[in-house]
C-alpha cells in the first residue's frame, strides 16, 4: 500500500462539490419535515406490526410462509429506515442543523458497539476482522454517537468490498496531537478519479463487487460530513487492485 499525501492536499476535490445535494434551504426544510412524519412514521409501524407477526405474539398464523413474509416486511423496513434516517442526517449536516456533543470519547467501547452490530454480516461474507498495534489508550475529542455512526459504516464499507476469507484491519495510530482511525481491506479499491463523485451522497462504485452488495451510497459522504463536523479530517487510500484504506484523523482529547 502506498503512502497517501495528508488530506489539506487531496481535500479540494473531496470537498469541492457543493454541499446543496438537496436542494435550496427552503427545499431542505420540506424535506425534512416530510422525511421526519410521512415516511419515518409509518415505516415504524410497518416494523413494529411485522415484528409482532413474525414472532407470533398473539398465536400460530397458519401456514409457515405467512410468518417468513412477516420478517422479509420486518427486514426490509428496517433497511429502508436506515436509508431514510441516513439521508436525513446529511441533509442536517449540510444545512449546519445537527448538534454534536464534543467531548473525551474512547474509541474502544465505540469500535466494539460497531464490531457487535457488524459481526453477524463479517462472519456471513467469511471476512476477519483484525486489529494491527499500535493502540494507544488516549481518547479522541468527538461525539459519541456521530463517531459510533462511522466506525460503523467504515467497518461495513470495508466488509462489504472484502472478498470472502479476507481480512479487514483496524489500526489507530498516534500522531503528535492526532489520532488516526485506519480501517483497511482486501478487496479490488476504487480508481482515484472516481473518489470525488463517491463523496457525494447515493453514489457507488462501479464494479461488480458494488452493484452486487446493494446500498445507497450514503456512507461516505455521512462519514464525511460528520468528521468534518467534529473537527476532523477525513480520506481514502484508494488502492486499486491492493485494497482500500479509509482513515479519519481526530484531535486527540485528554
Amino acid at each position: 500500500m502506498t503512502a497517501h499525501p495528508p488530506l489539506s492536499t487531496m481535500a479540494e476535490p473531496m470537498d469541492a462539490a457543493p454541499d446543496d445535494a438537496f436542494g435550496s434551504d427552503a427545499q431542505r426544510r420540506t424535506f425534512l419535515r416530510m422525511m421526519s412524519h410521512e415516511l419515518r412514521t409509518p415505516l415504524n409501524s410497518i416494523i413494529g406490526f411485522a415484528d409482532i407477526l413474525s414472532s407470533e405474539l398473539y398465536g400460530p398464523l397458519g401456514a409457515p410462509e405467512y410468518k417468513g413474509y412477516a420478517e422479509i416486511i420486518g427486514i426490509s423496513g428496517h433497511r429502508l429506515l436506515s436509508l431514510v434516517n441516513g439521508a436525513l442526517e446529511i441533509i442536517r449536516l449540510e444545512a449546519g442543523a445537527t448538534e454534536l456533543d464534543l467531548g473525551l470519547v474512547s474509541l474502544d467501547p465505540i469500535i466494539d458497539d460497531a464490531l457487535q452490530t457488524i459481526g453477524a454480516d463479517a462472519a456471513a461474507r467469511e471476512v476477519t476482522i483484525a486489529f494491527d498495534p499500535p493502540w494507544p489508550a488516549h481518547g479522541v475529542l468527538g461525539d459519541p454517537r456521530a463517531l459510533r455512526t462511522v466506525a460503523i459504516n467504515l467497518i461495513q464499507n470495508a466488509v462489504t468490498w472484502s472478498p470472502p476469507g479476507g481480512t479487514v484491519r483496524i489500526s489507530r495510530v498516534a500522531d503528535g496531537a492526532l489520532i488516526r482511525l485506519e480501517v483497511t481491506d482486501e478487496g479490488e479499491g476504487v480508481d482515484p478519479g472516481d473518489l470525488p463523485r463517491l463523496m457525494q451522497p447515493f453514489e457507488q462504485g462501479e464494479n461488480a463487487l458494488s452493484r452486487r452488495s446493494g446500498g445507497a451510497g450514503l456512507g461516505w459522504p455521512l462519514v464525511r460530513l460528520l468528521v468534518k463536523a467534529m473537527g476532523g479530517e477525513f480520506y481514502v487510500d484508494p488502492g486499486p487492485g491492493e485494497g482500500l484504506r479509509a482513515v479519519v484523523t481526530l484531535r486527540r482529547a485528554g
